[in-house]
């Protein structure tokens, strides 16, 4: 019963009639500019990363015979 009473009073404590239905106009403008903001960031970065300039890879490739890895100086 004590349970009960519980969930009565906090029924009764905000009634659904006195909470807002719609956004201001304020919300409306920070969410506009955050969704904008982050799409804007992720256009920014895939273009970074998609533009990149052609690296040599040559430079960094090695053969592995050309590889000493000093094992043959002592074959013991």
């Amino acid at each position: 019963m004590i349970q009960f009473k519980a969930v009565v009073i906090i029924a009764q404590a905000a009634p659904a009639a006195e909470l807002p239905t719609t956004m201001t106009g304020a919300g409306w403008a920070i969410m506009i500019s955050s969704i904008s903001f982050v799409l804007a960031l992720t256009a920014f970065c895939f273009y970074r990363v998609l533009t990149l300039p052609p690296m040599e890879v040559e430079e960094h490739l090695k053969a592995p015979l050309d590889i000493d890895t000093g094992d043959t100086q002592n074959p013991d």
